[in-house]
């Protein structure tokens, strides 16, 4: 039984599904998170509440599910938000469902389910959409899916609070990304008013979002992932205008990542911060280093690990930075030893896990972000990361490809975690690092496959929205090939490090490359290559000539 309610909860897996069935009544699933402030919220107003909590416990079979921890359940079952209160019958079918429940909200939907259940049984649970249609519309990529995406961006844009989108306002850094190189004015305007209105002044690291349009009602949890993806997107707009207004806040959230999130005792990055006391964030910086710490979650995952990793060391790419270098190995270090095995992300670190609560199977989107993570260090500091990339590549293309893309994961597990899932998102970022990979290895075979899987989805490229940004930068980055800079040599050469702040965040760095002599370098686009410079100098003028002979 969870302390801070009334109600039994059972832990998420087939005992609780069996009992569900043998007692003949539906499941209530409680999806939560530990930075989720209504999700404590609820526990306090509403599970707490006796009669409610004796009614869930005679009439359900009550189950909590942290969705950190269980990223299937979380995507079969989402309601639009956490926490999310969903119905199910004992076959795992939806029932029904809704986010966040007062007491008289839920007292309301506990009798409309327990009517349902009485008069129509299983026969009124259904299967969420995204798992009963599997097959992506299917296309050809053209250059016309990057002009839709800048008119989706150039449609949605808030000409007056920035960002694109009413209401809520997230950050999304993809789109951000997406954006610097094709319309600069809207990105640059964009990464203000997140960095004006996200970013926390005071102890460093970015909001998860704001509830309106104008950026305020912000919700103050700091999630690993979103920070890791924000560090990545203000150094490259620094890349770009070579402003410290980019660069700083980058700065400050490498600061918030590396001493509020180190775990040092996991040489890793903790998961989030809790918002805390909503009073404490308006305070002046005197009060507010008195106050209490808002909590931290501990917890190791691949995932946002990898892509703290990414973060940190596209930052130091830029800004020869040693914090964010030094941090960045040390939780690729833990990346490697502690959570990659044959090429599979194991979810969460195993010596901070609960038997039994953890994920344990290969999943797409740690799969992806670990490639991630290692491309980018191939690129910076290890040009050895490249076998590593590949064995990730590889286990996932063995285990999670499923005709020309992939499912999210290996499709064992209760309620409707057995039912395939094609996650569009995901697929993508997959995809993107192949297309890096089959750079930095020399396989095309990797560039293959990730264009048959942004063809699988190409059919409906025309209706992404802009958090679906990557999608056009993954499928622009195929047809005209990446910008490569090749270099001889190890990397941390002035060559190298030259290499690394030219041109765009697109581009791909080839340190260590076997074709050169060190201390020289070349430039390729598509068919389009320098000669071989010598200096930075001529670094530069031959990235210049090569795009000017591609445009």
């Amino acid at each position: 039984m969870n302390d801070s309610t009334r109600v039994e909860w059972r832990e998420w897996g087939q005992d609780a599904f069996d009992e569900a069935e043998t007692d003949d009544v539906p499941i209530l699933c409680a999806l939560t998170a530990t930075w989720c402030d209504h999700c404590h919220e609820m526990d306090a107003e509403t599970y707490a509440e006796p009669r409610i909590a004796a009614h869930i416990n005679d009439g359900f079979v009550p189950v909590r599910v942290d969705v950190d921890a269980h990223p299937r359940v979380r995507d079969r079952y989402n309601m639009g938000g956490f926490p999310s209160t969903v119905f199910l019958a004992p076959d795992g079918t939806v029932l029904t469902g809704a986010g966040y429940l007062g007491p008289d909200g839920m007292r309301q939907v506990l009798d409309s389910v327990r009517t349902m259940w009485e008069t129509k049984g299983s026969g009124a649970g259904r299967v969420p959409r995204p798992l009963r249609e599997d097959e992506p519309p299917a296309g050809e990529l053209s250059s016309d899916i990057e002009a839709s995406m800048l008119g989706q961006l150039t449609e949605s844009y808030d000409e007056v609070a920035g960002g694109w989108g009413a209401e809520p306002k997230f950050p999304l850094p993809d789109a951000l990304e997406f954006a610097l190189k094709r319309d600069r004015e809207m990105a640059l305007r964009s990464f203000d008013a997140v960095g004006a209105n996200l970013l926390d002044e005071y102890e460093g690291g970015f909001y998860r979002f704001a509830a309106e349009r104008d950026w305020a009602g912000l919700q103050h949890e700091k999630l690993l992932d979103s920070n890791g993806a924000l560090v990545r997107a203000f150094a490259n707009a620094y890349l770009h205008t070579g402003k410290d207004e980019y660069r700083e806040p980058a700065e400050r959230t490498v600061e918030f990542l590396t001493t509020t999130l180190w775990n040092g005792d996991a040489e890793a990055f903790a998961n989030s911060q809790a918002p805390g006391d909503p009073e404490s964030h308006g305070l002046e910086p005197t009060e507010r280093e008195a106050a209490d710490d808002p909590p931290v979650d501990e917890r190791v995952f691949a995932g946002p690990n990898a892509l703290a990793v990414e973060g940190l060391l596209t930052y130091y790419a830029y800004t020869d930075d040693e914090r964010a270098r030094r941090y960045a190995e040390r939780a690729l270090s833990t990346l490697r030893s502690e959570l990659l095995e044959g090429g599979v992300a194991r979810h969460r670190l195993e010596s901070d896990a609960e038997d039994g609560r953890s994920e344990a199977t290969c999943l797409l989107s740690n799969q992806a972000r670990a490639l991630a993570a290692l491309t980018t260090a191939a690129s910076t500091l290890d040009a050895d990361a490249v076998a590593e990339a590949e064995a990730v590549a590889d286990a996932t293309i063995d285990r999670l490809r499923d005709g020309d893309s992939f499912l999210d994961s290996e499709g064992d597990g209760v309620g409707l975690c057995d039912r395939p899932l094609r996650p569009l998102d995901t697929n993508v970022a997959l995809a993107d690092g192949l297309v890096e990979l089959a750079v930095l290895s020399g396989e095309d075979r990797y560039r293959e496959v990730a264009r048959e899987t942004l063809e699988e989805f190409a059919g409906a490229s025309d209706r992404f929205g802009v958090q679906i940004a990557r999608y056009a930068t993954a499928a622009s980055r195929l047809l005209e090939g990446p910008l490569v800079i090749r270099v001889g040599g190890e990397p941390g050469s002035d060559l190298h490090r030259t290499a690394l702040r030219l041109a765009d965040h697109e581009k791909v760095v080839v340190p260590d490359d076997g074709g050169l002599e060190a201390g020289t370098g070349r430039v390729e686009l598509g068919e389009n290559v320098s000669a071989v410079a010598e200096t930075p100098e001529q670094l530069s003028e031959s990235v210049q000539e090569v795009l000017d002979r591609h445009t």
